[in-house]
């Protein structure tokens, strides 16, 4: 048996569909029944998946579990679609130093990028490149990580929802 969901919930106020949810959740988890939930909304995706087929005009972007998705984008597709607020994206250049890798964002402006999070990159000194940095992952001077990116910015903008300031 398999239970075939298409958009249940489009229709919805804000509240009924946090409360839906809920209970979609709940009786997947007690029939243990295959189940296909169409939707457009992330956080319907992330919130009821166990495995997330995020698709763009009729093909397969990426699949995998939800966090998966969300940590590990495989495409700018993917990063900027989940999240909210959504990701950021940044262009670059590519650099290389006796410090390791930068990425150029303006002239005279280089981000060093730290070598236990970055070795992965393949591409050569000169590339263009995009940074994506989520909204989430900007912390105050004073409260940063030797292991992550440091760059010096200007607040322009601050949205407060209640449990969250963005």
């Amino acid at each position: 048996q398999v239970l075939l969901f298409d958009e249940p919930l489009s229709n919805l106020d804000a509240k009924l569909r946090v409360s839906m949810r809920t209970e979609i959740k709940e009786l997947h988890q007690r029939l243990k029944t295959t189940s296909v939930y169409v939707t457009h909304d992330q956080i319907e995706a992330m919130t009821l998946a166990d495995r997330i087929v995020l698709m763009r005009e009729g093909h397969i972007e990426q699949q995998g579990a939800p966090l998966e998705l969300f940590e590990h984008p495989r495409t700018r597709y993917v990063a900027g679609f989940l999240g909210s607020p959504c990701m950021n994206f940044i262009p670059a250049v590519l650099q290389s130093d006796h410090s390791g890798l930068n990425a150029q964002i303006a002239p005279g402006i280089s981000l060093a990028l730290p070598a236990q999070r970055f070795s992965h990159l393949r591409a050569t000194p000169g590339t263009a490149i995009e940074l994506g940095i989520r909204p989430e992952h900007m912390r105050r001077q004073g409260q940063t990580r030797d292991d992550v990116a440091q760059l010096s910015v200007d607040i322009e903008l601050v949205q407060p929802t209640g449990s969250r300031t963005f």
